[in-house]
């Protein structure tokens, strides 16, 4: 069954307009209420939000749904999503909810869960949500309403298990960091981490006003940050997106790094400690030489589709703990259930602190293949997969380029575009095979 809802990571859209309106946030969390009550007398779930004006409006639709249903609300305030998935397996509650949209702009919004164990939901468990909003509310009488409470100390809490996955015999002390959070989840949790871990602090995007998150700054604007570390000669520069769940890492020369460069780090660091690294899961994006690197050293890699929640799958599927995509969403799952902006980005400076080594010295086994990525517009009722011109040039291309680069072709979610990339070793091969195949499509 599809869902008609729930996309690849919760409920998304511009605030106003359907679903993100505070009638269907209420129907949604009296839904989740009756699917919880189906297995826990009296469940109680976290709520937490990022900085977003609408995240008040829609933490108060959340709180009168749950609580209609006769369930239990703990309000968080302003928390990364990792946060939440965190609290909720500390506290031992039935649910964690966030208000989110990411990486979007203020206009949006979202609502994700996460299950008692701090990890994201089945498939199953969405369908089951969807089925119960289609049936008539069950209001539950006033003996039986849900009660609502905050957690004062909700960002303390995460801030020393963000610590705690840090080595304890290391420090930070003599680094100064440029901190971007984004205007978002992490303003007040970001800065306070490195700086009790020893680091002197410079703080962009930290400076919510309910209008600004993502605004030209965070992992999805690393530019801001580069100039700041510049400015400020800091040794690193941490960027996060809205919600904290996504890293990017500057060096002390303005280098930007990746999440497939970071991945990889983490991997090695693990190896060079004598830890097991059976794998790494990246998705059909990451850069072919991450691939070629791990192989070197012994680590089996494998591609999972575009996206954290699918790599997390792949993970759990294999037993493996280490995964990641470019754009920042990383996976240490022997440290946190979910991806971690900050812990990721601790995970990286422990690895700095630990060899005596720059980001370019950890990583110069690691040269990034050139990519090219070209959209083409399809035509109205254009199926691209039966073009006989595309198929013929595809298998030349992938023949010129074994062992040396790939060809990832692939369909928008979102509009009528075919999405090429080619990477190889040499930029210009990748962009003239990618303007071959471009060619391709368009002669149907």
């Amino acid at each position: 069954m599809s869902r008609k809802y729930f996309g690849t990571d919760g409920i998304r859209g511009t605030v106003g307009q359907a679903p993100i309106t505070p009638d269907f946030v209420l129907r949604l969390a009296h839904a989740v209420g009756r699917v919880l009550k189906r297995t826990e007398n009296r469940p109680t779930v976290l709520i937490g939000k990022d900085t977003r004006i609408s995240g008040y409006m829609l933490e108060s639709a959340l709180e009168s749904g749950f609580n209609s249903a006769g369930v239990d609300v703990v309000l968080l305030g302003p928390l990364p999503t990792p946060g939440v998935a965190y609290l909720t397996r500390a506290q031992r509650a039935s649910l964690g909810v966030v208000i989110s949209a990411s990486h979007n702009a203020f206009p949006d919004n979202g609502i994700k869960f996460f299950s008692a164990k701090g990890t994201k939901l089945p498939d199953e468990w969405e369908l089951a949500v969807e089925a119960a909003l289609d049936e008539p509310p069950v209001w539950a009488d006033s003996p039986n309403l849900g009660k609502t409470k905050r957690l004062d100390d909700a960002a303390g809490r995460y801030i020393e298990f963000c610590k705690s996955t840090f080595a304890s015999d290391l420090t930070l002390r003599g680094m100064t960091i440029a901190v971007d959070a984004a205007h978002g989840a992490a303003y007040h949790i970001a800065p306070k981490v490195f700086h009790e871990l020893g680091a002197e602090v410079v703080c962009i995007g930290c400076s919510p006003d309910g209008l600004n998150i993502n605004d030209n700054v965070g992992a999805t604007h690393p530019e801001a940050l580069v100039a700041q570390v510049k400015a400020s000669k800091a040794h690193f520069g941490v960027a996060l997106d809205g919600d904290a769940d996504r890293l990017q890492l500057v060096d002390a020369d303005g280098r930007l790094y990746n999440g497939d460069e970071l991945v990889y780090l983490m991997a090695v660091e693990r190896l060079d400690r004598g830890e097991p690294v059976p794998g790494v899961v990246g998705t059909l994006m990451t850069n072919m030489a991450v691939e070629v690197a791990l192989n070197k050293r012994g680590v089996e890699f494998v591609r999972a589709k575009v996206g954290d929640r699918y790599v997390l799958e792949e993970l759990h599927a294999r037993g493996w703990l280490l995964g990641g995509e470019g754009s920042g969403h990383l996976l240490a799952l022997d440290r946190h259930t979910t991806g971690d902006g900050l812990i990721s980005a601790l995970q990286v400076l422990q690895a700095v602190v630990r060899s005596g080594k720059t980001l370019a010295q950890l990583l110069q086994d690691v040269q990034l293949f050139p990519q090219t990525l070209l959209n083409v517009r399809l035509a109205p009722g254009q199926d691209w997969k039966k073009s006989e011109a595309l198929a013929r040039e595809t298998r030349r291309a992938e023949a010129e380029l074994e062992g040396t680069g790939r060809v990832l072709i692939r369909a928008s979610g979102t509009e009528p575009l075919l999405r090429i990339m080619v990477e190889a070793r040499d930029a210009t091969v990748a962009q003239s095979t990618a303007e071959r195949l471009v060619r391709a499509v368009k002669e149907g």
